[in-house]
């Protein structure tokens, strides 16, 4: 096995969709994002030609790199403990199974602070609100498979999920916002639905609804003659789906006003916007959808701002060019902490 020479760094968010690479000129900030580059999740081919575009002159057989990732399995759950039985053998093995209704036993997990992101303190053990996040330990070998067969060797390989969060709450701190914004991961058979606020993860839920449930409404409405034919218009951003847009959403929002409801009954807050960070381009109709009949706007954050406070530098085209689907490479890149009074410092004017 060969590496080509640490004389770049690279960044890999490799959703269902799209796989977005970055070079950088450090590891950590302040750093400067030199180029980045977008293709499909599911096709090797551009992975090899988006590296080679960002390192023409690679040496070796793999280009190491920090890589974010979202298996369909990944479990980033909020959960309530019980403080005085957090070091009892076999306590958290209960949460998982009982709460998150997951065998433990096959899964690598790690437990988070809801309101700070860092490591559980098992021996303090003080907070009741906490995080539950991991996967599945048979889809880490699986998706590291997939990363080598593309070229890439993870330095660092994290769930994408939480940089996303992470950035997400660091960036409301930073912009003082006051109202929580729902995140939505919306996949082929779950969405993962998030509210975050500036003090951290507030509430998590996963929802049996994702983007082939969609389908079927497609093939009805449109009287196609069967559902390959209903998908592969869904995807081609061929047709204005607007106007179907309530029918398509209509059990994804259902179950997301219920879960919506029950924050804002118990904490007396709403939300203020929506994000879904994983939505191809194609299907970003999908966001301005759901915004509209939740009657929140798309959170359309100033990350040029955020992104100097964290001394990262966005060269151009980058500066040009990025978004909040970029939310999750950024957030590998940052180095922040989740609290309301964490300190963001000033970016230097020029590139170092």
């Amino acid at each position: 096995m060969f590496f080509t020479p640490k004389t770049k760094y690279f960044f890999a968010d490799c959703t269902e969709h799209t796989l977005l690479l970055a070079r950088t000129s450090a590891a950590v900030p302040p750093l400067v994002v030199e180029e980045v580059r977008e293709c499909a999740s599911d096709d090797p081919p551009a992975w090899a030609e988006a590296l080679k575009s960002l390192q023409p002159k690679r040496a070796g057989n793999f280009t190491q790199a920090v890589c974010g990732i979202y298996p369909a399995r990944r479990v980033v759950r909020r959960v309530t403990l019980e403080p005085k039985r957090v070091r009892e053998a076999g306590y958290l093995n209960e949460v998982a199974s009982q709460q998150l209704s997951i065998e433990p036993e096959q899964h690598t997990l790690m437990v988070l602070n809801a309101h700070d992101g860092k490591e559980y303190d098992m021996a303090q053990a003080t907070q009741k609100e906490a995080v539950i996040c991991g996967l599945p330990t048979e889809d880490i070998v699986s998706t590291q498979d997939k990363l080598l067969a593309g070229g890439l060797y993870p330095d660092r390989l994290e769930l994408g999920t939480l940089a996303v969060v992470g950035a997400l709450a660091d960036y409301l701190n930073f912009n003082k916002s006051k109202m929580p914004v729902l995140v939505l991961e919306i996949a082929a058979d779950v969405t993962q639905s998030f509210i975050v606020s500036a003090q951290g993860l507030e509430a998590t839920r996963a929802i049996p609804q994702g983007l082939e449930g969609m389908i079927p409404v497609v093939q009805k409405e449109l009287n196609l003659k069967d559902e390959e034919s209903a998908r592969k218009l869904f995807y081609s951003n061929a047709f204005d789906f607007t106007g179907l847009a309530p029918l398509m959403t209509k059990r994804l929002l259902k179950d997301l006003q219920s879960s919506i409801g029950f924050y804002e009954v118990q904490t007396g807050q709403s939300i203020g916007q929506v994000i879904c960070p994983m939505l191809p381009p194609k299907l970003a109709w999908i966001e301005s959808a759901i915004a509209a009949q939740l009657a929140v706007p798309v959170l359309n954050p100033d990350l040029a701002a955020w992104l100097q406070s964290r001394q990262i530098t966005l060269a151009e085209p980058v500066a040009s060019a990025y978004g909040v689907r970029h939310l999750g490479l950024f957030g590998l890149m940052a180095q922040h902490t989740i609290n309301p009074t964490a300190t963001h410092a000033t970016a230097p004017e020029k590139a170092s």
